[in-house]
């Protein structure tokens, strides 16, 4: 996670309400026209964080505390503290509607910057799980889901719709199962056997563990630690370096989009438009200003990729 606190942002701790709990988090966006050029400067993306947060405080109607969402994503992947952990929302229409559930926003508007990059939803996905382990419930909704706006625009609904997957490959974080657990209170009706099958280990692991001297007897509210279990991490799989040869003028291949949205995460992007499938000069400028990146300069520093560069890269497999 790339998280941009609101001391780097040279904020005061926020004034806004706390909510330690809600059903889970909607996605937002701006809603107005978004400067493509959040695409390659990401000195804009804080600028503009920062003057909607000005914008907000300066809203005498809506009377914000501070800016209305717990935290935004940007183009690179970065996740930008608002109000942050275990506050209520300003954003979600009405007083119900802001305890229901927290916020984030996407950096992008009805016009102009649309689209969501794949470092984006990762970083409106980091959140998500921020604040899942911070009070959030499981659902993820819109902001359209309860509220009449076009919030959060279309191409960012429909992935909300999709559950919110992690883009690249990879897959959205499964809930931790009951065998991630610490421990384990014990109610009435419990044995040990019972509480060795609900977190699949074994009596003889929980007695040694909680030093039992009698396993037949369990205390109401007695407090049984369970070994720790971690939960299996999705596997991301990325593409292979194609060749240098399939890296032409014309060349159309959904490869080519991808490569050019993890240069953009990267900060090297030089696109005025896109990326888009087909290989161009923008392309080859924003993959030659990787290379310089990784300290290659002259001719190993064409804008063409090779091998070394590429798997540092790690574009997701296209499917």
């Amino acid at each position: 996670m790339k998280l941009v606190t609101r001391s780097d942002l040279g904020w005061p701790a926020s004034a806004a309400p706390a909510q330690t709990t809600t059903k889970g988090v909607k996605v937002h966006y701006e809603g107005t026209s978004v400067s493509k050029n959040l695409l390659t400067d990401h000195a804009a993306c804080i600028a503009e964080w920062k003057a909607i947060r000005k914008s907000h405080l300066a809203n005498k109607t809506e009377n914000y505390s501070d800016v209305a969402y717990n935290y935004a994503a940007c183009p690179h992947g970065y996740l930008l503290e608002g109000r942050g952990l275990r506050k209520r929302t300003g954003a979600n229409g009405n007083q119900a509607l802001n305890q229901g559930h927290y916020a984030i926003l996407g950096l992008l508007g009805s016009s102009g910057l649309t689209e969501p990059t794949d470092a984006m939803l990762n970083a409106i996905r980091d959140g998500i799980e921020l604040l899942r382990k911070n009070g959030a419930g499981s659902e993820i909704k819109g902001h359209r889901d309860g509220y009449a706006t076009a919030c959060p625009g279309g191409p960012l609904y429909k992935w909300v719709q999709q559950g919110a997957p992690r883009p690249g490959g990879g897959t959205t974080t499964p809930e931790p199962p009951a065998s991630s657990a610490k421990e384990h209170k014990v109610v009435k009706g419990d044995t040990l056997t019972s509480i060795a099958k609900k977190y699949k280990t074994t009596v003889a692991t929980l007695v040694k563990l909680n030093k039992i001297p009698d396993p037949n007897k369990l205390d109401l509210g007695q407090i049984i630690n369970l070994p720790s279990t971690a939960p299996a991490k999705p596997k991301t799989e990325y593409e292979p370096f194609p060749g240098a040869s399939f890296f032409h003028t014309g060349r159309k291949s959904p490869i080519v989009t991808a490569m050019g949205r993890r240069l953009v995460a990267e900060g090297c992007g030089k696109y005025k438009q896109g990326p888009g499938p087909n290989w161009t000069n923008a392309d080859k400028a924003s993959y030659a200003a990787y290379q310089r990146k990784l300290g290659y300069t002259g001719a190993a520093a064409d804008g063409i990729p090779g091998k070394a560069s590429w798997d540092k890269l790690r574009v997701p497999k296209q499917l």
